[in-house]
């Protein structure tokens, strides 16, 4: 491979899937830059209409788009379906937000005068996408910047290049100019060059705390560039007493295991009381002792794939090791069937005696399990994480989940639902080292435009009453 080259395998398979040319930072800066301001003045009727041209590309292009997400990120085809659905839906959730969180008013205003708030589009937006949804998540940044008049730089992950490519090349065929939204390739050195360009008006991330506080450390002395990290989590899911055993295990699988937990919102940590260790652990270990792990196509549908490459495998077994090591009980062992491909079993880890645990996103399928006396304790864990962005109550009762809720330190907070169940009508983001504050999801309008704040007068209308010199 040469170097201004970027080859995808498939991670269920090993085989090639897709090669490219990797791009050229300052050419797609100053493409976007050509277009910058054209494409603002558009108005805003006309992007949207753009925008729902290229969702109806998505559906027409909805079957070799989920192959193509299911062959590059190792997911079942069933799970790579739903991601192009969401890819569609964001566009009218965008259309309303902006509407919504973004809109045009009319203010008071003295001497029969005009006070007004409009927003503005930032300009050149780089978005820098993930491999667990590298359709949907990276979209979810493009649409709403798009809507409000940017134009944007896309890099994909490197993981996951075709798929990114894909995308833009949907937006492209709609008829949204090319300069207006590109598709980058590159790997680190392409995305650190694309974030620290100076004609570069902003950066909206989602990946690891790793790189998105390197983001935000090499843009700290940079106040002019709007910054939205979305960081993934160390995430709970508390356990309190409820008859309906069967649910609450279901509800812990879905919130552990599902995508092969590789979701920001995935559930890290089981935080069990007392009362219900005995009852919950031995059926949430049967229940995922029976799920099928499979490649995307296979028959009959598996409910999770591989993770995304051997060298995530590879760290994720010896987390497992090292977890164990400290003092972990194994319930479920992780298991690696071909040490050439990366699928992974589900596996399950009692942490209560552990003497150190580490607080760190494992972003694959294991489960921590940590006993604790009783509410108290179970809250008081939960938040015994430097993270913040998902966490979810299950059993209890209606005052339970309202101090649950109060007392929580997280941007998404369920009852009796997954750790990765999220609404696209609401925001999405978290506190700590899960994000800064810049919710995404139905609240990215917020970061895409900014607001301004005019008083106007048709014509000049003004005296001095006080201050002034006779004669």
């Amino acid at each position: 491979m040469s170097q201004a080259e970027m080859i995808s395998t498939e991670p269920a398979t090993g085989k090639e899937l897709w090669r490219g040319r990797i791009g050229n930072v300052e050419q797609a800066v100053e493409k976007a830059l050509s277009v910058r301001d054209s494409w603002a003045r558009e108005p805003v009727g006309q992007r949207i209409e753009l925008m729902r041209r290229f969702a109806n590309e998505v559906r027409k292009q909805a079957e070799p788009f989920a192959e193509l997400i299911a062959r590059e990120s190792g997911k079942p085809l069933w799970e790579a379906k739903t991601e192009v659905e969401a890819v569609i839906a964001k566009v009218e959730i965008s259309k309303t937000a902006y509407a919504e969180r973004t809109g045009q008013k009319k203010l008071n205003s003295a001497l029969q005068g005009t006070a007004a708030l409009r927003h503005k589009p930032h300009g050149v937006m780089a978005v820098l996408g993930p491999y667990n949804f590298p359709a949907h998540l990276p979209n979810g940044h493009i649409v709403p910047a798009l809507i409000a008049g940017n134009v944007v730089i896309f890099k994909p992950s490197e993981k996951t290049p075709a798929v990114g490519e894909f995308l833009v090349k949907c937006f492209n065929a709609s008829g949204i100019p090319e300069g207006v939204v590109q598709c980058l390739i590159g790997g680190p050195e392409e995305g650190k060059a694309l974030v620290e360009h100076a004609h570069v008006d902003g950066v909206l991330f989602t990946g690891s705390a790793r790189a998105g506080i390197a983001i935000n450390r090499k843009l700290a002395s940079n106040p002019a560039k709007i910054v939205a990290l979305e960081m993934g989590g160390n995430n709970p899911i508390v356990m309190l007493d409820t008859p309906k055993i069967d649910d609450a295990a279901a509800t812990i699988i879905q919130s552990a295991f599902t995508t092969a937990g590789q979701r920001c919102t995935a559930a890290r940590r089981l935080v069990v009381v007392d009362s219900m260790y005995d009852k919950i652990v031995p059926a949430v270990k049967q229940l995922a002792e029976k799920l099928i792990v499979d490649q995307p196509f296979a028959d009959p549908q598996p409910f999770m794939g591989c993770v995304i490459d051997n060298q995530t495998a590879d760290l994720l077994s010896e987390s497992f090791v090292a977890l164990i090591s400290r003092g972990g009980k194994p319930l479920m062992h992780m298991k690696r069937p071909d040490e050439n491909l990366p699928f992974l079993s589900p596996s399950i880890i009692d942490a209560t005696e552990m003497s150190e645990r580490p607080d760190i996103e494992l972003f694959g399928p294991l489960l921590q399990v940590i006993r604790v006396p009783d509410f108290d304790a179970a809250i008081a864990e939960a938040n015994n994480t430097r993270y913040g962005l998902s966490a979810s109550l299950v059993g209890g009762k209606p005052e339970d989940f309202e101090r649950f809720w109060f007392e929580a330190r997280a941007g998404i907070l369920n009852w009796n639902r997954p750790t990765n169940g999220a609404s696209s009508a609401a925001p999405f983001g978290g506190v700590g080292l899960s994000g800064n504050h810049r919710p995404a999801a139905y609240y990215a309008a917020d970061y895409c435009a900014y607001p301004v704040a005019s008083t106007e007068m048709d014509q000049p209308r003004a005296s001095i009453g006080v201050g002034l010199k006779d004669g």
